[in-house]
């Protein structure tokens, strides 16, 4: 059996499905395609095991993945900004003491 998400056209009070997205349902129930967060065939057995619920999201993750961070490169980066703050600071603070203003922390 295949669940499979709906695709449709946002529209103001509800989505409309476009001749793409109805061809696109049914050819996924045609051929019995999955996809990944669009469709699944899933055994009975496992939708007896759900209590026969058919709701999609029982069935289908549609939740993306975030984005891995590589905390040595942004650390890295971090650094080279703090420098870079610390560089101009100290040229403004050089302004600042020739023209005998108070210094920037």
């Amino acid at each position: 059996m295949s669940r499979f998400k709906w695709e449709a056209e946002k529209g103001k009070r509800q989505n409309r499905l476009l001749p793409e997205h109805i061809k696109k349902i049914v050819d996924t129930y045609r051929h019995r395609t999955e996809e990944n967060r669009y469709s699944l065939r899933v055994p009975m057995e496992r939708i007896e095991k759900e209590g026969f619920n058919l709701n999609i999201s029982r069935y289908i993750s549609t939740a993306q993945a975030e984005e891995k961070i590589d905390l040595k490169v942004v650390h890295q980066q971090l650094v080279g900004i703090e420098q870079e703050i610390t560089q101009a600071r100290d040229k403004h603070n050089g302004f600042l003491e020739e023209l005998g203003l108070s210094l920037l922390p």
